[in-house]
């Protein structure tokens, strides 16, 4: 027995000399560049949401006393129709954005690789709208459906166009065209890197081998673009489900409640309605179900790209 319990300690005192010959290893300056901004991602993300939790256990209204309830705002969220018919806005709406702008995107991408002219002009401005403000595209596109669009629809005596979209129940259709469009230019992006990543001489047997057009793109270029689909999928699904800016500059969450997503439910209802704490489980709520889908499209995506 004396000898094992030897031999342990002489192995755990290797396995130290190891580790802290690795830690010297390592430049000091190293840690200074990472520990200041893992204690600001700490400070401002990592508490904020852990504080969050700890409120959505409680009655607290955003001032003022509070006392633990347990999991009652939790049991609330089922029961409040507003938040039902919130998230049944906000699947409807990350569903077509997510279809939509991978569709428009691929196609531009697939347009942009090609031997064009003004190819690098063209680049710039299919690039231009991620670089402004969601908010100034939204006040823009606000003016564009509710001043510009209804006089030249009065003007040419069409009737579908002589009101505002904003101001009817197609209002969400307004606010996808602005989301699709502005967010084009990510996806492109991605797209067109996964593009130039395949090899030519690929394309050259394909063509060789007489695939060319639609059997070409099922066969080749789609099987080798899987992984920057999967990019695109996953970030898609999570940025349209919390979509916020484009709503709040172009409908409010109106007319209604009928634009009015998880994300602007939760601004809405937590600092401007007492509802902090019940909000502040509808973020939970909404983090999981962001996690949830993510992991599990990861899941999906990444075993169709092994079948290609």
């Amino acid at each position: 027995m004396k000898g094992e319990q030897a031999d342990i300690l002489v192995l755990h005192g290797l396995w130290w000399m190891m580790i802290k010959n690795k830690l010297h290893k390592i430049s000091s300056a190293y840690y200074f560049m990472v520990l200041p901004l893992a204690a600001l991602f700490f400070l401002f993300h990592t508490l904020p949401f852990l504080q969050g939790i700890f409120y959505s256990l409680t009655d607290w209204q955003g001032f003022g006393v509070w006392s633990f309830v347990g999991l009652n705002n939790y049991l609330h969220l089922f029961t409040d129709p507003t938040i039902l018919g919130a998230y049944a806005f906000t699947f409807k709406f990350a569903i077509a954005a997510t279809v939509t702008v991978n569709i428009l995107s691929l196609l531009i991408a697939l347009g942009l690789n090609s031997k064009i002219k003004l190819q690098g002009f063209l680049k710039a401005v299919y690039f231009m709208p991620y670089m402004l403000s969601t908010l100034i595209i939204g006040f823009v596109f606000t003016f564009i459906f509710s001043n510009l669009i209804p006089q030249i629809g009065r003007s040419l005596s069409v009737q579908a166009l002589s009101v505002s979209i904003l101001g009817t129940d197609k209002a969400w259709l307004g606010v996808l065209i602005v989301t699709v469009w502005q967010s084009l230019a990510f996806n492109t992006l991605i797209y067109l890197s996964g593009l130039q990543t395949i090899d030519g001489d690929v394309n050259e047997a394909a063509l060789l081998d007489g695939a060319t057009g639609l059997t070409k793109f099922r066969t080749i270029t789609f099987p080798l673009l899987a992984p920057f689909f999967t990019i695109n999928m996953v970030l898609s699904v999570k940025n349209f489900l919390m979509v916020f800016d484009q709503i709040i500059a172009m409908t409010g969450g109106g007319p209604g409640n009928s634009t009015t997503s998880i994300s602007v439910l939760i601004y809405q209802k937590g600092f401007n309605g007492g509802q902090f704490a019940i909000q502040s489980a509808n973020s939970v709520i909404l983090f999981l179900i962001v996690i949830i889908i993510s992991f599990f499209q990861l899941r999906v995506l990444e075993k169709r790209e092994a079948n290609f």
